[in-house]
């Protein structure tokens, strides 16, 4: 009853009210079915007491009747797939109450102060947002065992929080975040509005199930049965949510408006970390085992960049909400690889391919293997276009006689041989087919001319050499950013991770939220060339890899980052070029004509 009073004083339309639009729907589609039926047993019951003799009626009756069997057979069909289709559950990572009492007794004190039900459970998610999730669907109680709690008939939702908002927010903005959250479980008892968005939910899946082989039928149905009951169930949830947002209004209301300032910092901060840090070494095969503690980071730094976030970090002192938890390592490292598997399709597990990685060792781990990868690529695609090893002045237009360098697997033919040996009569090659997974290698190759200047291998002369267009219209970085364009898409799709986008939605599709932003061929060449820039000065100038919490991988010389390569890049890719760039080569003594270490 306490749900019914929360509604009734929120001044917005009634949320029971449209909750029984919306079973309206749902009785208007049953009286459908039924109207077949109904209308043959007339017809039938005329036809046996001699209302209806003669004519056609006999042949009417019989249409009619099988008319009625086959609409009962599929709406009987239809409504068993409603009923036990399973409604998408949001991956998470479950928190047990021996794992967080602290949290689970702030989360039962939150309910009891507003006169609602406690959650049944508490989840995780790698997420800048906190809801309620209705797990009480049969399917839910096939998957969990039926000794789950939280599957249990008439158990109330479970509360989904974001992990960034543990570590970022102390207990007290915790507090005051999650009780609109929790309030939600008053209206959300009621029955009408229990059933209702259980039909919702239903018709969702069943959109789901429509997607399967010999059930597509169901979808057609299902869709016109959400259009019809869209606006009323959008309806429903808003006047449920501000039903439980009137009834927290006495629960830390001050310190609520304070705290929501946090929310946008730390969902700043989340995109920040997961698109700039994390996501690169999700490419390389590795995933930050520590994400959570990670944001904490990157937002202190916000802070000391943005003026507007000045005085956030002063709350630090205060007790972080992850105190509640028993074992917080533990739960970051579990929410870490799930953010990986949702926005980047990682494996569920840890494997050899798959490894965790500590922030201290990002640099040498990540960055620098992301760089040097890069490179490889960048020289492997330079071997295509039959670019010679240590070009220095305009290349010699690719002649169809000499075709492009051979490309085989390391350790095909003669063994493979380290980029950064001594002077040789070599050229590089790709080892490994163009666009496979995993880093290039390259490779010693017996065809290719000798560099003039005595240096043999990948250098950076190269790169600077082929991409020097006097003209300023940088053509010639158009075949190469085209080459690795399509190498990189074809590594994606042999990894697998291009396979979500082309797959029927489901609730085990991942991922669920791809992050990989879409980059142009340019823009990717503008990549491979940055990165190989930074191996000469690594190799050459003692630079060193380094990571900036807001910003990625970063180039460190002399403890301080360097953040003016990337204009005198552009400058080289889009215009042909070279000359800021060799001026800031020279001003920081790197040689490029000297042979980077590939890996």
């Amino acid at each position: 009853m306490s749900g019914m009073v929360s509604i009734a004083e929120a001044g917005v339309p009634s949320a029971r009210s449209r909750a029984l639009a919306v079973l309206r729907v749902r009785s208007r589609a049953l009286a459908a079915v039924l109207l077949p039926a109904a209308l043959a047993v007339v017809l039938v019951t005329a036809r046996a007491t001699g209302r209806l003799e003669g004519g056609p009626w006999a042949a009417v009756t019989i249409a009619v009747c099988a008319l009625a069997v086959l609409v009962l057979l599929v709406g009987g069909a239809f409504a068993a797939v409603v009923l036990r289709a399973g409604p998408a559950v949001t991956p998470t990572v479950p928190l047990s109450e021996a794992a967080a009492p602290d949290l689970y007794r702030l989360v039962r004190d939150l309910a009891d102060r507003m006169d609602v039900p406690a959650p049944s459970a508490i989840a995780l998610t790698p997420d800048c947002d906190s809801w309620l999730e209705d797990r009480t669907h049969a399917a839910h109680r096939r998957r969990g065992g039926a000794g789950s709690a939280q599957s249990a008939p008439g158990a109330a939702p479970v509360l989904v929080i974001g992990s960034p908002f543990l570590w970022w927010m102390r207990v007290a903005e915790l507090r005051a975040v999650l009780a609109p959250v929790v309030a939600g479980t008053g209206p959300s008892a009621h029955p009408d509005i229990a059933d209702a968005r259980g039909f919702v939910r239903g018709l969702d899946a069943a959109v789901d199930v429509g997607g399967r082989r010999g059930l597509g039928w169901i979808a057609a149905p299902a869709r016109l049965l959400l259009r019809l009951c869209r606006t009323d169930a959008a309806e429903m949830e808003r006047g449920v949510a501000a039903a439980a947002a009137d009834r927290a209004q006495g629960v830390d209301y001050g310190l609520r408006i304070v705290a929501q300032e946090q929310v946008g910092l730390a969902y700043a901060g989340w995109d920040r970390l997961l698109t700039r840090v994390a996501l690169p070494a999700w490419r390389m095969g590795r995933w930050p085992a520590h994400l959570d503690a990670g944001v904490v980071s990157a937002l202190t730094e916000l802070s000391r960049r943005d003026r507007l976030a000045e005085g956030f970090t002063s709350r630090l002192g205060e007790r972080p909400a992850c105190d509640l938890l028993e074992q917080p390592g533990e739960v970051d490292e579990a929410t870490s690889l799930l953010a990986a598997r949702l926005f980047h399709g990682g494996p569920a597990e840890a494997g050899p391919d798959w490894s965790p990685v500590e922030w201290a060792a990002y640099p040498e781990e990540v960055v620098d293997r992301t760089w040097r990868s890069e490179a490889a690529r960048l020289h492997a695609a330079l071997d295509t276009l039959s670019v010679p090893a240590g070009l220095s002045g305009d290349p010699a237009p690719p002649s169809r006689a000499d075709g492009p360098a051979p490309v085989r697997p390391a350790g095909a033919g003669s063994g493979p041989r380290s980029a950064s040996a001594g002077a040789s009569s070599s050229g590089p090659v790709a080892s490994g087919a163009p666009g496979a997974a995993g880093p290039v290698t390259i490779a010693a190759a017996d065809s290719a001319p000798p560099a003039a200047d005595g240096f043999a291998g990948p250098t950076l002369e190269r790169v600077l050499g082929y991409l020097t267009d006097p003209s300023g219209e940088g053509a010639r970085g158009e075949a190469l950013a085209g080459l690795l364009s399509a190498g990189v898409a074809r590594e994606e799709r042999a990894a697998g991770t291009g396979a979500g986008a082309d797959r029927a939605r489901a609730a085990d599709a991942v991922p669920l939220f791809p992050l990989q932003p879409p980059r142009s061929a340019r823009d990717l060449l503008a990549d491979h060339v940055t990165a190989m820039v930074c191996c000469a000065a690594v190799d050459s100038a003692g630079a060193a890899p380094g990571m900036d919490w807001l910003d990625g991988p970063v180039l460190l010389v002399g403890g301080d980052r360097r953040a003016d390569l990337s204009p005198r890049v552009l400058c080289l890719v889009e215009d042909g070029d070279p000359a800021p760039l060799r001026e800031w080569l020279s001003a920081l003594g790197v040689r490029p004509e000297k042979p980077v270490r590939l890996v």
